[in-house]
């Protein structure tokens, strides 16, 4: 039987391959430039080439490794360019305040800041051809959907709105697939078994299967056929683990109270984690009101000379376990204009000028550092919500309490994955984010936040 390999050794090739031009551009570049600046080549393995770690390190923070992302993609560049910078500026406090006088980095900050600069366009580029050759490779691969109709089509409209343009084969169980008309563009029926003898033949590609809620139960023999399939290169996720692979997000069809105590939630059922958080946030809290001294030095005064009405914005919101706490923002919109629409609309009229610039630059969240000091917040955690919305919310969205599990954050998983929620299906979109996170929080989940959080910062995504 000739069965497709892409699905498992692709990717794993495709970060191998990544690591090690990596590697390999580094090590050229530093030591062109070192020899350039008169300093003597060095040896792969000398404490010269250590910095390759961390930009190692920061590209891995932003998916640079994984072979769906999109590479191709502006929004992917911006995001590379401040790893790699990221990655530079934690090269040069390390070299420069903890290591002893004598490291061979010491001998010139040029050769770490140039070297880092030289490696944005090579280490793009080659991702960028990767890239193209692997959507080249993936566009003729199909998603096989075991399960109902409907729910084949909730699956095709949640990958287009991913931006998945992979074709669809929706195969019923018992249902007579063969039969029916297709239930949207790019969906064929076709019966489990057919598309296992495709597959056995070579006809088609299969990049995954997925199984649906009706597909909980078989046929005899059909689960041996996927557990064959999954070991030599094509997957098996449940709808659930589907998502959280491709989309890191937790969907909430099928969700109930038992989920909890599934596994995972490391920040909430072991305090460990929960206080290291709390001691990065006062660092970091602290640090931060220190640089944001100056914003609130040139803020303040242009919100009192465009209103001449306060310049703080304060309003109460829903924290860890559902116990509210006064919050406190840059004020962005016209005073009494929260009376209306709660949500804020794409170039709402109730922003002033100076908002919408606050807005865009997520500025306007400046002040809930304090809140970070005083415990109500995190630094990183699920929005938190206006208590006025809250209340709706858990009536009309199942689950929505688990959010409470943790502390509300100034930005979060949701925040750099979604856009601003303007309506209640924006609201749960951004709810399977924030479950993604609360389940598997982790130190490396938060820096990767960090830095998207810096590029939505940088080019204005804010609202």
């Amino acid at each position: 039987m000739r069965l497709p390999q892409y699905k498992i050794t692709q990717d794993r090739r495709t970060m191998l391959v990544l690591l090690a031009l990596d590697g390999a551009a580094g090590i050229v570049v530093f030591n062109i430039i070192a020899n350039f600046r008169g300093i003597a080549p060095h040896p792969i393995f000398s404490p010269l080439a250590y910095p390759l770690l961390l930009l190692a390190a920061a590209i891995f923070l932003i998916d640079g490794y994984n072979g769906r992302t999109d590479m191709l993609s502006v929004d992917y560049l911006s995001l590379h360019t401040i790893a790699v910078l990221a990655a530079m500026v934690a090269t040069l406090l390390l070299t420069f305040a903890f290591f002893p006088v004598g490291y061979e980095l010491h001998s010139s900050r040029g050769v770490i800041a140039l070297g880092f600069v030289a490696l944005i366009p090579i280490t793009v580029g080659y991702r960028r051809l990767i890239c193209m050759q692997t959507a080249s490779g993936r566009s003729g691969s199909s998603f096989v959907f075991v399960g109902s109709r409907k729910g084949c089509q909730a699956f095709r409209e949640e990958c287009w709105r991913m931006g998945m343009q992979q074709a669809i084969i929706n195969s019923e169980i018992g249902e007579g697939a063969e039969t029916g008309d297709a239930p949207g563009p790019d969906i064929l029926h076709r019966s489990i078994e057919a598309v296992l003898a495709d597959a056995a033949s070579g006809a088609i590609t299969v990049e995954a299967i997925v199984l649906g809620d009706s597909a909980t139960s078989l046929p005899a023999g059909l689960d041996q056929q996927l557990v064959r399939l999954f070991f030599q290169g094509v997957p098996t996720y449940t709808l659930e683990f589907f998502h959280q692979v491709y989309w890191h997000n937790i969907p909430l069809d099928g969700l109930d109270p038992a989920w909890l105590f599934q596994e995972g939630f490391r920040i909430t059922r072991e305090p460990v984690f929960e206080r290291i958080k709390r001691i990065t946030d006062i660092l970091f809290a602290t640090f931060g009101l220190i640089l944001a001294s100056p914003v609130f030095l040139v803020a303040i005064p242009a919100i009192w000379l465009a209103e001449r009405d306060g310049v703080f914005y304060f309003q109460m919101r829903v924290g860890k376990n559902g116990i509210p706490f006064r919050i406190a923002k840059l004020k962005t919109m016209r005073s009494g204009s929260d009376s209306a629409d709660p949500y804020t609309a794409q170039d709402d009229a109730r922003v002033t000028a100076v908002g919408r610039l606050l807005r865009s630059t997520r500025l306007d969240e400046l002040p809930q550092l304090w809140n970070v000091l005083k415990g109500d917040m995190s630094l990183i955690g699920p929005r938190a919500e206006w208590d006025r919305l809250v209340e709706g919310y858990e009536q009309k969205i199942p689950c929505y309490y688990f959010r409470h599990l943790v502390k509300p954050g100034i930005t979060g998983w949701a925040q750099v994955k979604y856009r601003y929620g303007a309506n209640l299906e924006d609201t749960i979109r951004k709810l399977e984010y924030d479950l993604y996170y609360i389940r598997y929080f982790s130190f490396r989940l938060d820096a990767s936040i960090f830095l998207k959080t810096i590029h939505i910062m940088l080019f204005g995504k804010g609202r």
